[in-house]
């Protein structure tokens, strides 16, 4: 395979990885309706199927669908702090909504965006509750005094309070809400009214539809769905249509960890408070129907006697994928971030990166410098290339009379071109392993751009107002398809028609699909276009001048 082969290769399989995140976006169930949902495997099944199952019971048979259109409204508190506004409902206690105001809709840039919301077929609630006899669940109607709750000048926290009774117990749930942070603390207080002993099993959950965000580019495909992180079993993803099949190949039960829901760019988790808590808990997912599914976390049992009360307290992570300050709440926690699967060479990128955004105050300005450096890093060996390329561009007249001489005789071509190599001590593979090695770090910084929730809405400059959202004016992708034509055209001309053809036509080819890539994106893939040219410019100019060997050592 000579070099020429090679770069169609590696754009060919670049561009296939582009479409096959086309395809799944674009092949992605619109609506899930599930007849039947399969049980958990060696559980119980709580006599409401939207509830968790309940520890130590046998599994007695398939979990029936259950429609969550029929939840209701109910008495509701708006909780606004700095960063974000909530709105609990009654009803379970749940959070209902949830909106972020230093991000917008991907839509809508006039609109704050919104990670939990109550809207048919959308709905995406954060749950908890106490599984026992006659304890208060996520389906009991709590009492609290609805109204506004907005966090005022020197004021850190905001504490919301309701309560349930029953037969047994008395249940105080109680939500507080900080000043800068997209931690909510989740404290249920319980008090044992009976005359006997009582064991409750706290729980918290997620109720979500199983569509992946509104608005998200139809060119990228990245996950959503349930996550769940062990020390053991480290970051598992899980599917939702794994969910409706019955697959619960992913871990139950455990002695640390924590579970999420995850989407692009945003996701939110169910944590302990202490990050090194060893108490057992119990993960599970469960179908429940019209396309929505819960999954949640079990923790061990708060056990009571007559009279007692106790708290217990977890915690509710729901905000951005920002890697530096989720990594410090829980191990794994980082992990939700979606860098493909080279995260090794991921990270560090992503590192740089961020150092680079620290020194220049502009996303855009460091994903240029970050291409400086990553082409300067590679610079000995795609030097080597470009110097390879150079020699075979300055054989191409041989070459072509050789084609002509031999004809359709391609034993004796092969033959002749190799004594024309090594006559004139050339490698025509020497501009291969340089791009082959290359590969992973393109492919790693194009999962970083993607992933990284800081390029949202951040403006680069001139007409360029989103780095996360393509160009809206094409101008990037048009100059990057002028580009990667110059490239072509500087590169040797294959001696294959129908190669050569298919070298010419695939900037265009390749630069179409940029159209509907993010800005971030193209700007990288230009830079690096740009310094590429003029490190092959200098090269073919040394070679051409017959120097090219005396100034080897030069590049």
């Amino acid at each position: 395979m000579d070099s020429q082969r090679l770069i169609a290769f590696v754009v060919f399989s670049f561009s296939l990885l582009m479409l096959w995140n086309a395809w799944q976006e674009h092949t992605h169930p619109k609506e899930v309706t599930v007849a039947s949902s399969a049980a958990t495997s060696g559980r119980a099944v709580a006599p409401d199927a939207t509830l968790p199952p309940t520890p130590g019971q046998e599994l007695k048979g398939p979990v029936a669908p259950v429609s969550t259109n029929q939840v209701v409204k109910g008495a509701r508190v708006k909780v606004e702090t700095d960063v974000l506004t909530a709105v609990i409902d009654a009803n379970g206690g749940d959070i209902r909504e949830m909106e972020f105001s230093k991000y917008r809709e991907n839509e809508n840039a006039n609109l704050p965006f919104r990670l939990f919301e109550e809207e048919a077929g959308h709905n995406y609630f954060a749950q908890s509750g106490l599984l026992g006899t006659d304890m208060p669940n996520h389906k009991t109607v709590f009492t609290l005094d609805p109204g506004d709750y907005r966090l005022k000048e020197g004021q850190n926290q905001i504490r919301v309070s309701m309560k349930a009774t029953s037969v047994n117990a008395e249940v105080v749930k109680t939500y507080l809400f900080t000043r800068g942070s997209y931690v909510v603390d989740v404290e249920i207080r319980i008090k044992n009214l009976g005359h006997t002993p009582l064991d409750a099993y706290p729980y918290y959950q997620y109720l979500r539809n199983g569509l992946p965000p509104e608005g998200e580019s139809k060119m990228v495909n990245t996950f959503t769905g349930p996550a769940i992180y062990t020390d053991a079993n480290k970051y598992q993803k899980v599917k939702f249509t794994d969910i409706e099949k019955g697959k619960q190949d992913h871990v139950k039960q455990a002695k640390d960890g924590w579970i999420g829901m995850v989407q692009h760019h945003f996701f939110s988790a169910w944590l302990t408070l202490d990050p090194n808590d060893a108490s057992a808990r119990e993960f599970y997912t469960r179908a429940l129907g019209n396309g929505e599914y819960s999954a949640g976390v079990i923790m061990p049992d708060v056990k009571l006697v007559p009279g007692e009360e106790k708290t217990t307290t977890m915690r509710l992570y729901a905000g951005p994928q920002d890697v530096e300050k989720i990594e410090q709440l829980a191990p794994g926690l980082k992990l939700v971030v979606d860098y493909g699967w080279l995260k090794p060479i991921a990270y560090p990128i992503f590192a740089l990166l961020n150092w680079l955004h620290g020194l220049v105050t502009n996303w855009g300005t460091a994903i240029i410098l970050l291409t400086v450096l990553i082409k300067l890093a590679f610079y000995p060996l795609s030097a080597a290339s470009y110097k390879s390329m150079a020699k075979m561009r300055k054989l191409a007249p041989r070459l072509e009379h050789l084609k002509e001489r031999y004809g359709d005789d391609r034993q004796k071509l092969h033959e002749a071109m190799m004594k024309v190599y090594s006559e004139e001590k050339i490698n025509p593979l020497g501009g291969c392993l340089p791009i082959v090695i290359q590969i992973p770090v393109f492919i790693s910084l194009y999962w970083v751009l993607l992933g990284t929730v800081e390029l949202r809405q951040a403006p680069f400059a001139l007409w360029i107002h989103d780095l996360s959202k393509p160009d809206p004016f094409y101008v990037l992708p048009v100059i990057m398809a002028i580009s990667s034509f110059i490239q072509m055209k500087m590169s040797p001309k294959p001696t294959d028609p129908v190669q050569a053809k298919v070298m010419m036509i695939m900037p265009i080819a390749f630069s179409v699909m940029f159209l509907f890539f993010p800005a971030g994106l193209v700007l990288y893939w230009l830079v690096n276009n740009v310094l590429s040219i003029l490190q092959q410019w200098r090269i073919n100019q040394v070679v051409a001048s017959g120097s090219g060997a005396a100034n080897d050592s030069k590049h």
